[in-house]
């Protein structure tokens, strides 16, 4: 029997605490995900999941993939960030137009072209999606555009502090890091204004909102803080590395999933504990990370690939299962 296989055995027998259930596992030895790569020509980085396939971001276009090859590309001049899938779509900053881009995931095609602007032309940047709209920094300046799927009209412009450039919509709000200013804002959906400030570590980036809290990576302290959504409080950080520029991070299944690029491939973080739970593969240069029930997805845009990996531990939400 496979040690994933083991561990759904256990997880049947015990019907105790998810504590209880990964011991078992650990005691029968670690268990070791399986990469199965893919070579991406180009410049494979930010990372969007459709069911069991995903969309990359490449140079002059986007690209739709399955763990057997590549499915269809669409033409663009330079698509950039963090990208959303949602109301039958993908959405996509072009850094080079300012604009956010809608692609029909059925035909493969732009379908529409909002002139929004773009907060950071160099790419670091997130689209996302949440209470029924889409979401990107517009202005360095300091301003996020909301966007309404149902016309493709602009609803709001929300004035933010300068230099928020990452977004992360969950737990009810927006969420954005300035690393200029080292600090995380809370927007509230509501009533389209800033709620809340938190003071944060050197360099913040790339975040996430999920598994009870909201994540951030504080890429020149090498740590990820995690945020309380009610108060605003940081309440733990992780020493990862050195430094955490640039890479990704995801949560989802009980555990942050974060894409370094020292090291490792990405670490698996106890959001509980704030362990270390794995670093999983070898050191590939950055890239990006998505995480799904099914397994985890990454990119290495220095070697032009893209892997999909096995799970590394039952989930939480399997876990709960009776």
């Amino acid at each position: 029997m496979t040690m994933r296989l083991f561990c759904r055995a256990r997880l049947i027998a015990l019907t105790g605490s998810f504590s209880l259930l990964l011991a078992a596992c650990a005691a029968h030895g670690p268990q070791k995900p399986e990469e199965h790569v893919q070579s991406v020509p180009g410049f494979a980085d930010f990372i969007a999941v459709e069911d069991a396939t995903v969309w990359l971001t490449n140079r002059g276009r986007v690209e739709h993939w399955s763990r057997n090859g590549k499915l269809a590309e669409v033409p663009m001049h330079h698509p950039c960030g963090a990208m959303a899938v949602g109301f039958g779509s993908l959405w996509v900053a072009d850094c080079a137009d300012g604009t956010l881009n809608r692609i029909d995931l059925k035909t493969a095609k732009i379908s529409t072209v909002v002139k929004t602007g773009i907060a950071n032309p160099k790419g670091e940047t997130n689209v996302v999606i949440g209470d029924g709209s889409i979401w990107i920094a517009s202005d360095r300046s300091g301003t996020i555009t909301r966007v309404d799927p149902a016309n493709n009209s602009i609803s709001a412009i929300i004035p933010v502090d300068a230099d928020s450039f990452y977004l992360s919509f969950g737990l009810g709000s927006l969420w954005a890091t300035t690393p200029t200013l080292q600090e995380l804002e809370k927007i509230d959906p509501r009533t389209n204004r800033l709620a809340l400030r938190t003071p944060l570590g050197a360099d913040p980036g790339f975040l996430v909102a999920g598994e009870g809290a909201v994540w951030v990576q504080e890429q020149g302290d090498g740590t990820v803080a995690r945020i309380a959504p009610d108060t605003g409080r940081v309440t733990g950080r992780v020493k990862v590395s050195e430094t955490l520029k640039y890479g990704d991070i995801d949560a989802g299944g009980g555990r942050i999933w974060l894409r370094t690029t020292d090291g490792q491939t990405y670490v698996v973080i106890d959001p509980e504990t704030l362990e270390i739970l794995a670093r999983t593969g070898k050191q590939t240069g950055s890239g990006a990370l998505r995480y799904t029930n099914a397994g985890v997805w990454t990119t290495s845009h220095d070697i032009h690939t893209l892997s999909w990996w096995s799970p590394t531990v039952v989930s939480l939400s399997e876990a709960r299962q009776p």
